[in-house]
């Protein structure tokens, strides 16, 4: 799930892979404001075929959080 992530931020957001690790906070290591943090949702919810609640979505502070939370969901 990780390098699925991975690869969203990457195509969706340009951001050199490189950078990305499970403990990277979205806004303070990656630098995604909240409009490319909707695009990244978008993004989740397209390729996953899911839909996430707007209320989960302030949980999503690094990108583990976000790898988790689709582990989750999806059952993986």
């Amino acid at each position: 799930m990780f390098e699925k992530v991975k690869e969203l931020l990457e195509e969706s957001l340009q951001i050199d892979v490189s950078e990305i690790s499970m403990k990277s906070e979205l806004v303070g290591d990656l630098g995604i404001n909240s409009l490319e943090l909707a695009d990244l949702i978008l993004s989740c919810e397209e390729k996953f075929d899911i839909e996430i609640n707007d209320e989960d979505i302030h949980k999503f502070v690094t990108v583990g959080d976000v790898v988790n939370y689709l582990s989750e969901v999806l059952g993986e």
